[in-house]
């Protein structure tokens, strides 16, 4: 008398697997419920460790931090009638580099227009600041891509 395995139920679903008679005999009826089955295996074996090895935290997380920066600009008044800008600074205490919202790009270009109009741009400076400020525009006003 010989025993042959002809058939055997999936381990993740309970259908049945078909066995040709040669090799391993499947275990599973698809790759994905071998695949799932792979990941409920060594998801359980994770959640025994201590994080630091990879393992899941047992309590849950206790606080959201939310930062807010604020940019303090500084305006100062000699005469009535002169109103001076101050370069600005963030509070961090570095220096305020470029506008980071279109609310303050804005702003920077107002400031740059009342110098020029003021003359405090020197005249090399005031050609190339024009070309760029001119391709911007270009690029402002085109279709975005």
């Amino acid at each position: 008398m010989r025993e042959q395995l002809v058939a055997r139920t999936c381990a993740w679903c309970g259908k049945p697997v078909p066995y040709k008679g040669t090799g391993r005999p499947p275990k599973y009826c698809t790759a994905a419920h071998r695949t799932r089955a792979y990941e409920l295996r060594t998801a359980q074996a994770r959640a025994g460790r201590p994080p630091g090895e990879g393992g899941q935290v047992q309590e849950p997380v206790v606080r959201v931090v939310e930062r807010t920066e604020t940019i303090v600009r500084t305006v100062v008044r000699r005469e009535p009638g002169e109103v001076r800008e101050v370069p600005a600074a963030r509070l961090s205490g570095e220096p305020y580099t470029l506008p980071e919202d279109a609310v303050e790009w804005a702003q920077a270009l107002a400031h740059l227009r009342r110098t020029a109009e003021a003359g405090g741009l020197p005249d090399v400076a005031r050609e190339p600041l024009a070309r760029a400020c001119e391709a911007a525009a270009r690029a402002l006003r085109s279709p975005r891509p």
